[in-house]
């Protein structure tokens, strides 16, 4: 009996290209593959093309994301998506594999979409009673002064793109002169832009996923940077954080944590594997943002909890996989 073809998703048209292609990776090596036959596909702009064991590539056909190799024409079972940004985190990706009839590992169109706006996220989330910080939503073409800032949110506070990730295009700032040049820079990887009050607590992360036998929230991780905030630099570096899983939180504030992610999953209806950022002021967490395409690298949070969970990551995949195979 042939083996299951995994299709591993990866690229992406933003700043977040290396970091997915790095994802990538770290997904092929956690499959199980005595049981699939996996390929890394890229994505960038119009060039979607398929990396084959002879080391070469081939291009994929975009009608029904198959590629030909030696003369046979391949066609995939299932697509695990791991880009980080557009089109794979912000439901684009989702409705083409919807259209065509293929399945795929995470979020569906409107989890995506809605998860990959930030504000449009947690303002939603908030509506059911989850805390976050005070923000305001710049578009294109609008302005705010510097009084208006300082006045509705304060300082200091960080300036970021609204959507995208791995703090490309974040400033945290301190004072008044650096807000204009952060909002500029924050145009930069896209249309909007979130001013977000800054929140001085605890920074934690924790992942879930469930399928249709169970659900599974993992141990959390701590935090902590030693950059200003926890930036890519911070996020790529391991001599720039310290990651501390399960982190040293109450049982009681884990408890909720956990009890908060697993609620937001169904809230917002996730698939696959999502990871949830929180920062912990007193014994109240706030929300920060949800990742339903969180990294995938050996050192990422996910496999890191995995392990500090007692769980086999190839086992984690093996179980997302069958999951969406099944219901097919």
């Amino acid at each position: 009996m042939s083996k299951c073809k995994i299709a591993i998703i990866a690229g992406g048209d933003s700043s977040e290209i290396v970091v997915s292609l790095r994802s990538a990776q770290g997904i092929y090596s956690f499959l199980d593959h005595d049981r699939y036959e996996a390929y890394i596909v890229k994505l960038k702009k119009s060039d979607w093309h398929v990396d084959l064991p002879d080391g070469k590539t081939a291009p994929i056909d975009k009608n029904d994301f198959s590629f030909v190799w030696e003369g046979k024409r391949i066609r995939f079972d299932l697509a695990y998506i791991t880009i980080h940004g557009t089109p794979g985190e912000n439901g684009l990706l989702q409705g083409y594999f919807e259209l065509i009839g293929l399945p795929y590992s995470c979020c569906g169109v409107l989890a995506a979409a809605l998860t990959f706006n930030k504000y449009m996220c947690n303002h939603y989330l908030h509506a059911f009673d989850i805390p976050i910080a005070r923000s305001i939503l710049l578009r294109a073409g609008e302005s705010i002064s510097n009084d208006d800032v300082v006045s509705r949110i304060g300082l200091p506070c960080f300036i970021k793109p609204n959507v995208g990730g791995s703090s490309f295009g974040t400033t945290k700032v301190k004072e008044t002169d650096q807000i204009q040049p952060a909002i500029a820079h924050a145009f930069e990887e896209g249309e909007e832009v979130i001013i977000e009050s800054f929140m001085k607590g605890t920074e934690i992360t924790c992942g879930c996923y469930k399928t249709r036998q169970h659900e599974v929230v993992f141990p959390i991780t701590e935090v902590i940077s030693k950059n200003e905030f926890f930036d890519y630099e911070a996020k790529y570096t391991a001599s720039k954080v310290s990651e501390i899983t399960p982190a040293r939180i109450s049982e009681e504030i884990a408890s909720s944590v956990k009890a908060t992610t697993s609620r937001i999953y169904d809230i917002i209806g996730c698939k696959g594997i999502i990871r949830v950022d929180y920062i912990i002021i007193g014994n109240t967490p706030y929300l920060l943002e949800v990742n339903t395409t969180p990294g995938m690298t050996a050192t990422s949070f996910i496999p890191q909890q995995v392990k500090a969970a007692g769980l086999e990551i190839k086992d984690v995949m093996t179980d997302i996989i069958e999951n969406e195979l099944t219901q097919r």
